[in-house]
């Protein structure tokens, strides 16, 4: 089948670009002497994630128990389910745990420490967690240098469970923007997860994984002494966010969202299509960057960018495709039924809100391949 024949919108992936992403992060890690543990959230794909572990075995990091599911159920043996546990879920931790899947919980708090060795002391199965170190403020974790609470932390944990290690994530690197800014938070964000495990070493506390990772910082980082493994996802893909951070070009981007021509609004300047914010997500990260993307930059089929053609505004099910405000650039002469390829602002988002992918190479636009990929939790 060729793009033009599919139903509107769907997604599109480019897999020389994926492939090509993948291998620029795999041997960058490689060069830095820790292993990658890909986070399969954006993917959310068996066919995708085959491609990015390193082995059909892992490792892996999930974000819903869902895809820890349904990954254990393609053979995935090594995950690590990186949002704070809840109590509630313990039991189908366990239950994954029963099946061969060695899976870790991350946490941050003594109480959910209790729960985890609790509910492993009554299961007669340790249950092995990872203390999450907030490195940056931007999200959950312990301070790096908050000793008490690590070692309080761990201690709990060590009362029936298994603590593995420590974990964190430079989520302030999505609003650092130039080289020198990008290389401080992977460094800052080396220093307090390493801070943290020699806490937990010095109290005589096991931390044989030192985790971190976000996308920004995978690419960035130079020195990753005292870490064992880097944890990023979107990279697979990339996106327009990611572009605008400067961490990848927009050539980079693998991920788009086919779409049809159904209208024009000639005196406004507009041409209508078929891809909405249901198709697109409503993310505008690029908003608060330096140039700001709309929903969407405009290809044409073959995944070539129009100049300065965004997806300036979307309905449910409409997308209104403009020229850039301020730019001289003209519209493009595209008739009702042509098609359009739209690059994301958020592959993870965007991806969401489809049920597979179709899969070309480069500007080739016979569609090899569709992956299934699910959602939910």
């Amino acid at each position: 089948m060729m793009l033009h024949e599919l139903q509107t919108p769907c997604l599109v992936l480019d897999a020389v670009r994926m492939e090509r992403n993948v291998a620029r992060l795999r041997a960058r890690v490689a060069d830095l002497g820790v292993r990658l543990r890909p986070h399969l959230k954006t993917a959310k794909s068996v066919e995708v994630a085959r491609r990015v572990m390193d082995s059909p075995g892992g490792p892996a990091t999930v974000s819903t128990l869902k895809e820890a599911t349904l990954f254990a159920a393609a053979g995935v043996r090594d995950i690590l389910y990186a949002v704070g546990i809840a109590p509630g879920k313990l039991a189908q931790v366990l239950a994954l745990r029963a099946e061969g899947v060695d899976l870790m919980v991350v946490l941050d708090t003594v109480a959910q420490a209790e729960a985890v060795a609790t509910a492993s002391r009554e299961s007669g199965a340790p249950i092995p967690a990872l203390i999450e170190v907030d490195c940056d403020g931007h999200r959950s974790g312990v301070l790096p240098g908050d000793a008490d609470a690590l070692v309080a932390i761990g201690q709990a944990l060590e009362r029936g469970a298994s603590l593995r290690g420590v974990l964190t994530h430079a989520g302030g690197s999505y609003t650092a923007r130039g080289a020198d800014a990008l290389w401080q938070c992977a460094e800052n964000e080396r220093k307090g997860v390493v801070q943290a495990a020699n806490i937990l070493r010095a109290a005589g506390l096991p931390c044989p994984v030192v985790s971190l990772g976000s996308t920004p910082t995978a690419h960035s980082a130079t020195d990753l002494t005292g870490v064992t493994e880097v944890r990023a996802g979107v990279f697979v893909f990339f996106d327009l966010v990611m572009a605008g951070i400067g961490v990848c070009s927009i050539d980079d981007i693998a991920l788009s969202v086919l779409a049809t021509v159904i209208g024009h609004q000639r005196g406004k300047g507009w041409i209508l299509v078929d891809a909405g914010w249901m198709a697109m997500s409503q993310d505008r990260g690029t908003s608060k960057q330096s140039v700001n993307q709309g929903y969407g930059v405009v290809c044409d089929i073959a995944g070539r960018p129009y100049s300065d053609l965004i997806v300036s505004d979307a309905n449910q099910e409409h997308g209104i495709i403009t020229v850039r405000p301020g730019s001289s650039s003209l519209l493009p002469d595209l008739a009702i039924g042509d098609r359009v390829r739209i690059l994301p602002n958020h592959a993870c988002a965007t991806g969401a809100q489809h049920q597979s992918y179709h899969v070309v190479r480069g500007a080739d636009c016979k569609v090899e391949a569709e992956w299934p990929r699910f959602s939910g939790w």
